[in-house]
């Protein structure tokens, strides 16, 4: 697989795309975004340094300055994006992903993410096909920006009081480590991997996949702490653990982030199409008027852009807020979800409490299966679901979404890995499990 994807670029440095690549990309960016500065950030993968020199060496032969926002979370990019008020913006990341992987994730004025129909495509184009000519007047790298100082700042004025709150928290060796205890300074947070470390030697920096928070799993139970928290490789994503040690599914995260807005105010807010049934009605009885759309972050940022969203979220964990520009900040997300655990201990509640009063159905997770012939399943599955049975309801707008009056399933293909997904629900776990060994079945056909 290239290293273009739906969402931004990534893949296994020097072997998916390499410094020639690179530079081609910061060579054609400002002419493709109309730009004369280019905001550029890092994260601490093995790689990073490398890509930022050729990426930067591209920028400049273009004609364009580099302002250079060095080491930087993701979220912190887009802060500067908006803080800066550049017309374009990249951080050199590959997020969750192993450490022999890296990437772009870039951004054009107000921090809109440019994707694969608003940008991408057409910079992969220019990569291919274009011709390089070197201005005669290069550009330069304005000397480092230290955006961080005003990037804790604003994040503080979101810290509620966390006293007599006990919170456990993994760093996975990225991005986080930059700011979070400054952030935090002051309470009892008991940290896990709070060092840099690109070859992220203990787990990979994948807080999504369950294995990977084992560790803060192990910690919140020894220490009876309240929360655990664990961000991502470049700080944009969380994951939370309750008292009890339990991993909590991120699309029910989106309903406890409606709780927190639904003391300030009710509106519009939005989830991807994979999100449980328990986190829409939780939302509804709240007052929200929720909407469903397509996963990924370029995407969602201009869905909720448009809807006038006070915050949406992803079963990814990408949790995206109206007071962060419409972007999506881990951080952010995880001061919100404090304040809430916060106010649960105050009225002596736990934050299982609240996420067994939000979980109403049987939900199986994101299920992945590696194959070749995805749309021959996609395919097999609409027959089978669609033309045997009668839905209520089917959104065709990332896979199929097909619901029933006690179940429903999305299929879709992985934007970023060669997988099937499938996501699937339904009122009691003896349901979902007749159909989830049905859908298994028509897939491995394929297989």
């Amino acid at each position: 697989m290239g290293a273009f994807k739906a969402y931004d670029i990534r893949g296994v440095w020097n072997k998916d795309f390499g410094a020639d690549t690179v530079y081609k990309i910061g060579f054609f960016l400002p002419s493709l975004l109309k730009a004369d500065k280019v905001a550029v950030g890092r994260d601490v993968r093995l790689s990073s340094d490398t890509i930022y020199e050729n990426l930067t060496k591209g920028i400049m032969d273009a004609g364009a300055d580099v302002l250079d926002l060095g080491l930087s979370t993701t979220p912190m990019v887009y802060f500067a994006t908006n803080f800066l008020k550049v017309d374009a913006s990249v951080q050199i990341t590959a997020s969750h992903n192993p450490p022999e992987y890296n990437g772009l994730k870039i951004s054009r004025t107000n921090a809109i993410p440019v994707g694969g129909d608003s940008g991408l495509k057409e910079l992969e184009r220019m990569v291919n096909e274009d011709k390089i000519v070197v201005k005669e007047k290069r550009g330069s790298i304005i000397p480092r920006l230290d955006v961080r100082e005003e990037y804790v700042k604003y994040m503080k004025g979101y810290l509620p009081d966390l006293s007599g709150l006990k919170i456990a928290m993994d760093c996975s060796n990225g991005m986080a480590n930059l700011v979070i205890k400054d952030i935090l300074e002051g309470y009892s947070v008991s940290y896990l991997l709070d060092t840099f470390d690109g070859s992220f030697p203990v787990h990979e920096p994948n807080p999504l996949e369950v294995e990977n928070c084992r560790l803060l799993m192990d910690k919140v139970v020894k220490e009876k702490a309240d929360v655990g928290v664990e961000y991502d490789g470049d700080a944009d994503r969380v994951m939370f653990i309750d008292e009890k040690g339990r991993f909590i599914q991120p699309d029910y995260v989106t309903a406890i982030l409606g709780l927190y807005y639904s003391k300030k105010e009710i509106g519009n807010c939005l989830q991807d199409i994979r999100t449980s049934r328990s986190t829409t009605e939780f939302l509804e009885k709240l007052g929200y008027n929720v909407t469903t759309w397509k996963v990924g972050h370029a995407f969602a940022k201009m869905k909720i852009r448009e809807i006038k969203g006070i915050f949406g979220g992803e079963l990814a964990g990408h949790y995206y807020l109206r007071d962060f520009g419409n972007c999506d900040s881990g951080i952010l997300a995880s001061l919100m979800v404090l304040s809430v655990v916060a106010d649960l201990k105050k009225n002596n509640r736990t934050l299982s409490s609240l996420v067994d009063e939000i979980i109403t159905y049987a939900n199986s997770g994101e299920v992945n299966f590696k194959l070749e012939n995805k749309d021959g399943a996609i395919n097999a599955l609409y027959e089978r679901f669609v033309k045997n049975d009668n839905p209520n309801k089917i959104l065709d707008m990332d896979g199929y979404r097909i619901e029933f009056d006690s179940w429903w399933f999305n299929v879709r293909k992985s934007n970023t890995e060669p997988y099937l997904r499938i996501v699937c629900e339904a009122k009691s776990k003896a349901e979902l499990d007749e159909h989830m060994a049905e859908i298994s079945k028509i897939i491995k056909s394929f297989c």
